[in-house]
């Protein structure tokens, strides 16, 4: 199915048009204390959400961690907050994501290796450089009733998202270019 006929069929039918559920930016430390600190403030800096903190699930002893310990921060947008982020985010990596960056549900993920890189974020000598990984959740309306507790029910299978829909839509929302 081409773009445009798509795009008429979201149009036509909108229960079958794609949104954006969330996006859940992961900062990860490595290390409980002052680095985890420094990755929160971060982290709340650029979402302007207060992170919650992730802990390790089993032991690394080479690089120094232990189960339970706390080691990464997570944020996650939903609705307006996302998209507005993901508008502020996709020009560090010019608008491009890769097509392998999708997985088979349309739902995407990309990386950035310095928060830096970020508009209106400065460098700041104290806190240092950190990495980040965005995931983005697509999917349609009506998605909730497999995923929830009670009298949950399986989608019809012209309802579940493709990556090829996804892609349009993303194209289409934000701007970005597919490679």
């Amino acid at each position: 199915m081409s773009d445009e006929a798509m795009i008429k069929t979201w149009v036509e039918h909108p229960m079958l048009k794609p949104k954006i559920e969330k996006v859940v930016v992961n900062l990860n430390a490595g290390k409980s204390g002052e680095p985890l600190e420094k990755a929160n403030s971060v982290l709340k800096e650029i979402t302007g959400r207060n992170p919650v903190k992730r802990r390790a699930k089993k032991t690394i002893r080479d690089f120094g961690i232990r189960e339970g310990e706390s080691i990464a921060v997570v944020v996650t947008l939903r609705k307006q907050n996302a998209v507005t982020f993901l508008k502020k985010i996709l020009p560090v990596v010019d608008n491009k994501i890769s097509s392998r960056s999708f997985d088979v549900r349309g739902n995407f993920s990309f990386g950035l290796k310095e928060h830096i890189d970020i508009p209106g974020v400065k460098y700041d000598p104290d806190i240092g450089i950190f990495g980040m990984d965005i995931c983005v959740t697509v999917n349609r309306p009506g998605h909730r009733i497999k995923i929830r507790k009670r009298q949950s029910k399986s989608l019809g299978p012209k309802h579940v998202l493709t990556p090829e829909e996804s892609m349009v839509f993303i194209k289409q929302t934000l701007g970005v270019e597919i490679v």
